[in-house]
């Protein structure tokens, strides 16, 4: 079974990318992240249409040149084609299907011309989806100029209205795989995804991976998405590194940036059974490796943070207690991640990685026993009560594991919607100390049932 899908929505500014990407994942997202601690923008989320589940991207936002408005560009307008160029080949090497939202009311631009012109030389599914035509009985032949474009179907839409938009929903999955969480095969392998910043040493540690004391399987074929995999073979358990290239910086250009590499990162995290967080020691972490690492947590994937270049900072006794104390504090979020400080150029701690890539999958699939999570239940409720609410009292009946990778536990209880997150995060604190799960998002999943109906079943079964 294949892996959910990924749409990019690629195009030029005030083509209304932002009200088609909300539109399609049925809500106004804000402009921070929902999980809580991080500040990243919300750039990608699940969109579920006729029971196929697909990831979209917003690949918008970008405004490079000064007081540009809405009118056309022309060819000569360098720095915003270069830009143009840079969204187009990401959607292209790393989503599934490519929606190439233009203005249908503008006509085609020059612009539109040099997006189609990279899109034109993928084997990916590409759709047009000629937006702000509000009123497509009148305005729907507007979409007829885009076939002009030779990309393929062109679909009239008003994002705003939501108008053509389950038309244009209707092609996408037409192209789009089956998704589901059970992997492709039996793949014993882990397989590990180094992500982080350019310049902080990814190349340096991945050719240090394959070669130091490593027996190097095989090169293998990429996936769909033309990445190359290094299989590599570490004291009898098989791993496999997962090219990442292309995460870019942000350099000059500040709004937007993300959006070009999100895609590319996403595609690796949903390959990846663990991810390699690679912070440059000399700089510290900064807000790109938050968004990465916010990312990360989504994707619930194993992640393990590595300070490289530590050979070159200037340190003393004191340093890497303040150092991993800066990182505790700035991913809040992710209090469980293991922290290591390395130097990919000297080798120094390289060997511990691979150590602890090996615990952080195990923790993914570690199982509880339900006597056991039921017995942690019972202990925690009493250690610390539930909340009332006027008369009611939130009570639990009892909880089970019911998935790996993440793990992920159902507690059964009367009021559901009276648990506060506080709450919820005082009981994943009070998991994680009889079960650290090292590097390991776990979920918690909270489901009604009156103690009536527990009487009955637990009659039936007598």
């Amino acid at each position: 079974m294949a892996k959910k899908g990924i749409v990019a929505l690629v195009g030029r500014p005030n083509v209304g990318k932002s009200t088609l990407f909300n539109r399609l994942v049925g809500r106004r997202l804000a402009v921070v992240s929902e999980v809580a601690g991080t500040t990243r923008d919300r750039l990608y989320a699940d969109a579920d249409w006729i029971g196929q589940v697909f990831t979209v991207v917003d690949t918008g936002g970008i405004e490079i040149i000064e007081g540009w408005h809405t009118e056309p560009l022309s060819e000569s307008s360098d720095k915003f084609l270069d830009a143009i160029r840079n969204q187009a080949r990401v959607a292209i090497q790393d989503a599934d299907v490519i929606v190439h939202v233009v203005d249908g009311r503008a006509g085609i631009t020059a612009a539109d011309r040099e997006v189609a012109n990279i899109l034109r030389q993928t084997d990916k599914p590409v759709i047009i989806a000629a937006n702000k035509l509000d009123d497509l009985h009148t305005q729907k032949d507007n979409a007829l100029e885009f076939y002009e474009l030779a990309l393929g179907e062109v679909v009239p839409i008003s994002a705003l209205h939501g108008r053509g938009t389950g038309d244009l929903l209707d092609a996408v999955v037409d192209f789009l795989p089956t998704y589901s969480e059970e992997d492709d095969d039996d793949d014993e392998r882990i397989k590990i995804a180094i992500l982080g910043r350019p310049n902080a040493g990814k190349s340096t540690l991945f050719n240090k991976l394959i070669g130091e004391e490593r027996v190097i399987v095989s090169p293998i074929a990429g996936t769909t998405r033309d990445a190359i995999d290094t299989d590599i073979k570490w004291h009898g358990q098989e791993f496999t590194l997962i090219d990442t290239a292309g995460i870019r910086r942000r350099g000059k250009i500040e709004q937007g940036i993300e959006k070009y590499s999100v895609i590319r990162a996403l595609s690796a995290l949903r390959r990846a059974d663990v991810a390699l967080l690679l912070l440059d020691g000399e700089l510290g972490i900064t807000a790109q490796d938050q968004h990465i690492a916010g990312m990360m947590k989504e994707e619930s994937a194993g992640l393990v943070v590595l300070v490289n270049k530590w050979d070159a900072v200037e340190k003393d006794a004191y340093t890497m207690t303040e150092y991993r104390q800066e990182i505790r504090q700035e991913l809040d979020f992710l209090p469980y991640v293991p922290i290591l400080f390395v130097s990919a150029k000297t080798g120094q701690r390289i060997g511990k990685i691979l150590p602890q890539v090996v615990e952080v999958n195990e923790s993914r699939y570690l199982r509880i026993q339900t006597s056991e999570l039921n017995r942690f239940l019972r202990e925690a409720t009493t250690k610390h009560p539930p909340p009332m609410k006027g008369r009611r009292r939130l009570k639990f009946y009892y909880g089970t594991q019911v998935g790996v990778a993440p793990p992920t536990f159902v507690f059964f209880c009367n009021y559901p919607e009276m648990i506060h997150f506080s709450y919820q995060r005082y009981l994943e604190n009070q998991l994680r100390e009889m079960y650290p799960f090292p590097g390991t998002h776990i979920r918690l999943v909270f489901r009604g049932r009156t103690e009536e109906e527990m009487l009955k079943r637990s009659a039936k079964k007598k």
